[in-house]
């Protein structure tokens, strides 16, 4: 289901779970992560969100802002290069997707909208649909 967020609010006030300081053995990328999650959801970047997306980190908030983003621009970007946040969103878990089926519509529904799926996006793209393809194909032709 998607949510309805305040965006004023972080991620840690939303998911109402403080995370505590890094030990010494922390790497940049977990730091980098934690000061995002302090961050109220309506100053996050594209970047910001993808990021957080990649690493698993408040999907349940960030799936349906990182879909609005796509709604417009398919191919938005972040740091990496440009389709790097439907990537992002396109190799989560299915189980991930199980939990927000509409969610996992719409994001169907923004891939097969595109025009020509950029080669850098096409492992991404088979991966998310093959699960949908093998049910089609079980319903077609029995278990086995």
């Amino acid at each position: 289901m998607t949510r309805l967020v305040n965006r004023d609010r972080s991620l840690q006030e939303l998911e109402r779970d403080r995370w505590s300081a890094l030990s010494g053995g922390g790497t940049r990328l977990m730091a980098m992560v934690r000061e995002l999650r302090r961050k109220p959801l309506g100053g996050l970047t594209v970047e910001d969100v993808r990021l957080l997306i990649r690493q698993d980190v408040g999907l349940a908030y960030l799936l349906p802002l990182a879909v609005e983003v796509l709604r417009v621009d398919p191919l938005a970007e972040g740091d990496m290069y440009e389709s790097d946040l439907l990537a992002a969103v396109l190799t989560r878990s299915a189980e991930c997707w199980s939990e927000s089926p509409e969610l996992g519509r719409e994001v169907r529904l923004i891939v097969s909208e595109l025009a020509e799926v950029p080669p850098v996006l096409k492992r991404e793209v088979d991966g998310f649909l093959a699960p949908d393809e093998r049910s089609w194909a079980r319903a077609q032709h029995g278990p086995g």
